[in-house]
Order: C-alpha cells, then structure tokens, then sequence
C-alpha cells in the first residue's frame, strides 16, 4: 500500500493542513518584535547604569569599578544575546532577512543553523553566567558559601553542557 493513499483522496484537505502548518511560522513573529521591546529596555537599563556609576567612578574603590563594569558587561551581552536570537531565529523559522541595497548583512546571519545557534546561545549565556560568578567572587566576604558552591556549579554544569553539545554536533558531522 501506498503513502500517498490518504493525500491522493484528500489532496485539498492535506494541502489546506501543510499551508496552514507551513504559514504558523508567522506567529513567531511577534516574539521577535516583543524581543525588540526588551532590548530597548536592556539598552535603557545600560544608560540608567552608567549615569549612576560615572560620578562616583573616580572615588569608587578597584572591586567597585569591577562590580560596576561587570554590571555593564553583563547587560552588554544579555543584548547580544537577544539580537541573536531575534536575527537568527527569525531567519530560521520565519523569512530570510532582505536588506536594502546598502546595508551591510553581518557575516554570521544567514549561516548559522539551529545547532549552531544553540551553541552560540548557551556560550552567551556561559559568558553571562561568569560574570555573574566573578561578582559572587568578588563580593565573597557577604556571600555564604552556599551561594558560592551553588553559583560555582552552576557555571561548571553551564560549560560541561556546551562541551557536550559541541562535541554531539562534531560527531552528528555539522562541525
């Protein structure tokens, strides 16, 4: 018996379901416009951050400067993460991203797949966790060690992870 059975009697119907299917996609679109949102706020809470540090930056002692710019840092990388997800994710899922005629198209979009991207999503993510951990170090006076050993694992578990989804996609041959 054939595959094609239920398709060739209801062609019609099948078609209708895949187009539907197929035109679902756009329903991510708005998460990607609402992650435009978000970034907007990020890049606000950046601004907030450095007005409030820059007065004080020359009085502020070395672990306060650290504290401040990992601060930023962290709020830097969060963004780019957010850009990732949008650009790439919408380029994978939705529509390929036209660019007028000018405009420069960023080397990495349009290349990286689905794998690709959860690597890149979790080193950011990894990135962001460490420097959520140097701030635990460096605070390590008012922080128990429960909170250490807890921020520490999870930074251990956070690298092992990547590892292990790195090493998976070189043996599945999409190095």
């Amino acid at each position: 018996m054939s595959d094609q059975g239920p398709t060739r009697r209801n062609g019609g119907v099948v078609r209708i379901i895949e187009a539907l299917l197929f035109g679902g996609r756009w329903l991510l679109a708005p998460l990607y416009l609402a992650m435009l949102v978000l970034l907007a706020l990020i890049v606000a809470r950046f601004i907030v951050e450095l007005i409030h540090a820059a007065p004080g930056l020359i009085a502020m002692s070395e672990t306060q400067v650290i504290m401040a710019t990992l601060s930023l840092i962290d709020l830097s990388l969060t963004a780019n993460l957010i850009v990732l997800v949008i650009l790439s994710g919408y380029e994978n899922f939705v529509a390929r991203i036209t660019l007028a005629e000018g405009d420069r198209r960023p080397e990495w979009m349009g290349s990286i797949d689905f794998g690709a991207l959860k690597l890149k999503m979790l080193g950011s993510i990894t990135v962001i966790a460490a420097v959520h951990v140097t701030r635990v170090f460096l605070e390590v006076r008012t922080e128990s060690d429960r909170v250490v050993l807890f921020q520490s694992g999870l930074m251990l578990a956070l690298v092992l992870t990547g590892v292990l989804l790195a090493l998976t996609d070189r043996l599945a041959g999409h190095d």
